[in-house]
């Protein structure tokens, strides 16, 4: 039964998420789940968020936003990495495996030639991760 729904979040696109939130929320409420909203960022200023915890804030707005249009209960989690585009991967395989994740629902976009070459960070989570990971385009 899934109880912990996962959503990794770039806040940088968000509208791109649309697919892969709904898909989570359907999920959800059929069972009864939570959903857990997890973003990566980087301890230097980025596109979204000049700090780690003005990035926080916004995931929560963002959070809100979700379970608003879902209707479902969600949970936050910001986490921070030195290098964000190289470890993503790793950083959430690691934490999914922490919090015991059921599934993960994980947007992507659809492969080009270099995802041929080097796996796209949803390609490497649905190689690593040790639970279900539904990959939503």
């Amino acid at each position: 039964m899934i109880k912990k729904i996962m959503v990794p979040v770039d806040l940088a696109h968000k509208d791109d998420l649309k697919n892969a939130v709904s898909q989570a929320g359907q999920i959800s409420k059929l069972n009864s789940a939570t959903i857990h909203l997890i973003g990566v960022t980087s301890s230097a200023p980025t596109e979204v968020a000049k700090t780690p915890e003005s990035y926080d804030e916004k995931l929560k707005a963002f959070a809100k936003e979700v379970s608003d249009q879902t209707g479902c209960p969600v949970e936050t989690l910001s986490l921070v990495d030195v290098d964000v585009s190289a470890d993503l991967g790793h950083v959430l395989v690691d934490r999914s495996d922490e919090l015991k994740i059921d599934l993960i629902v994980m947007a992507s976009h659809i492969p080009g030639f270099l995802e041929h070459i080097i796996a796209s960070n949803a390609g490497y989570v649905a190689s690593h991760a040790k639970c279900s990971v539904y990959v939503v385009r």
